[in-house]
């Protein structure tokens, strides 16, 4: 009877002395059994084809010293917690990584190859970085991306000029084509949108078409992503699908359908709630004074519902105050001066309202005016930024969005002007929709404001988060202006103020200071002109 391999290994467990064979010979039979089983071995599976080479990517390469500063920045990164970031004084590097990633982009510069695996990885952490590093990784970062499951979500999110074939805006080659209908066919569901999005950015009907072609079949779910894709480039060629949208099997998908019709104040939809907000919203002439009256809706019916008003209004809500500000912000905003009959949004929004309709009304309005883009409404809504901030119970009213309808300068400037009124507690997300650099008015509005916060006693870390906004946000040349801040008391009777608030205020502004120091050192890396390049350096 033949040993098995088992046979031996059941031996070498048990040991010789009970089981017939010596130890000599079990380990001859283990080793000739060694060599047959070696011997018998099939040959693994042949490799797979290697991949495509890597697309070119003809930008220019960065500056040697700002090419160092992206390695330093994504070695920080890197580190973690506990070897990155802000260390004593010093500035918080990576938080300094999205403004350099703009700047490098505004350039036109590629990343370096051998930095695409540390662009690629801070991206999956940070998606805020998404937009940047992919834009600056270009054709390669997304070669990488597919070879790599960590690095999928750039198949989603990478920007038109790098996602799809075709994207420099020359014809459609038959090559091109039947790689995008095959991506679209068979692709994962990052690569469609990512198809789907690079499409929409530079020829929306063609991506709309696109769509068409598989919306049926789409689920619910991938059918809400594909729908979001629109917002981009919508116009009122989009509108036919968007009606037909209305009718889908799926909630949401019906909401966001009448949501981007609502933003396009000739479709048939913003027709249909314009009348119906006209019927709840008039004035009223008989008691001296011109008063907006509301009759809010007393049911939902089915059409309401197939334009995308949800009938069950959220815990705390009254139905009819639900079902109203949604008819409301649904509806054109150029209706109104004509029903309420006054010559522009500031006379509309100043009209009083009867019955405690007002916060409804003007909140719905507020929503239209963010959806719409509406200037005026938006200023009108906003009002004087030296006013009052808005009361508790006037939560409705969020500037921060209002402002986001302005032009950047004019957002700038209101901004400036309310700090200068309120100070700094009522600011921070009001700074957060401001375009970076501040403009020099909303810069010297903060550090006035931060000034008149060290003088009255207070401490820097109360404003840390203004602070470190600042560092990210002040206009880098305006360094040299915060020097005079860092001078503490000379005297001998201010010595302990050298340890208490001043000293902290210093050190704070210090760090500033150095901060924007260091973005203009980053600047000049990245300048064209050779003769502003500096070292790279901490």
């Amino acid at each position: 009877m033949s040993t098995t391999w088992d046979d031996l290994v059941t031996t070498a467990l048990l040991g010789t002395d009970r089981r017939p064979a010596s130890p000599g010979a079990l380990l001859d039979e283990a080793a000739l059994r060694t060599v047959r089983r070696r011997a018998a071995l099939l040959p693994a599976a042949p490799p797979g084809p290697l991949p495509e080479a890597a697309p070119e990517d003809v930008r220019p390469p960065l500056p040697e010293a700002a090419r160092r500063r992206l390695a330093l920045l994504l070695a920080e990164r890197a580190a973690g917690p506990g070897g990155s970031g802000r260390r004593g004084g010093g500035p918080d590097l990576t938080e300094l990584l999205p403004q350099w990633l703009a700047a490098a982009n505004d350039h036109g510069y590629r990343a370096p190859e051998a930095l695409l695996p540390g662009l690629l990885d801070a991206a999956r952490a940070r998606s805020d970085l998404r937009p940047g590093a992919l834009a600056l990784g270009g054709p390669r970062a997304l070669w990488l991306a597919r070879l790599n499951p960590q690095w999928r979500y750039a198949l989603r999110d990478a920007p038109a000029s790098s996602a799809a074939p075709a994207a420099t805006g020359t014809a459609e080659t038959a090559d091109s084509a039947a790689h995008r209908d095959q991506v679209w066919q068979e692709g994962l569901f990052a690569e469609r949108v990512a198809l789907l999005t690079s499409m929409r950015r530079r020829d929306p009907a063609a991506a709309r078409e696109l769509l068409d072609t598989t919306w049926p079949q789409e689920r619910a779910e991938d059918r809400l992503m594909f729908l979001d894709t629109l917002r981009d480039g919508l116009s009122p060629a989009d509108e036919p699908f968007l009606e037909r949208a209305l009718t889908d099997r799926g909630r949401t998908v019906r909401a966001v359908a009448a949501e981007l019709l609502s933003a396009l104040p000739a479709s048939a939809l913003a027709g249909r709630m314009a009348v119906r907000a006209r019927a709840c919203v008039a004035l009223d002439r008989t008691n001296g004074r011109p008063t907006v009256i509301v009759e809010a809706p007393h049911e939902c019916d089915a059409a309401m519902r197939r334009d995308g008003v949800v009938a069950k209004p959220p815990a705390g809500r009254g139905e009819r105050s639900w079902w109203l500000s949604q008819l409301v912000e649904a509806a054109p905003l150029g209706i109104w001066c004509e029903r309420l009959g006054v010559a522009g949004a500031a006379e509309a929004v100043a009209l009083p309202v009867a019955d405690g309709w007002r916060p409804d009304l003007h909140a719905a309005w507020c929503r239209a005016a963010v959806r719409q883009g509406d200037a005026e409404w938006s200023r009108a809504l906003l009002g004087p930024a030296a006013s009052p901030p808005a009361p508790t119970g006037a939560s409705w009213l969020d500037p921060a969005k209002l402002l986001s309808a302005l032009p950047p300068g004019e957002r700038a400037g209101w901004v400036a002007e309310f700090i200068a009124a309120h100070g700094l507690s009522e600011a921070f997300r009001l700074l957060g929709v401001c375009a970076v650099p501040w403009a020099e008015p909303l810069g010297r509005a903060v550090v006035d404001a931060l000034d008149t916060a060290r003088e009255a006693g207070g401490y820097p870390w109360s404003f840390s988060g203004v602070m470190g906004m600042a560092e990210r946000c002040l206009d880098p040349d305006q360094a040299d202006l915060l020097e005079e801040l860092t001078v503490l008391p000379s005297g001998p009777e201010d010595a302990a103020a050298t340890h208490g608030a001043a000293g902290y205020w210093a050190e704070a502004y210090q760090r500033l200071i150095g901060t924007l120091r260091l973005r203009a050192a980053m600047r000049e890396e990245l300048s064209d002109d050779p003769a502003l390049r500096r070292p790279a350096g901490r």
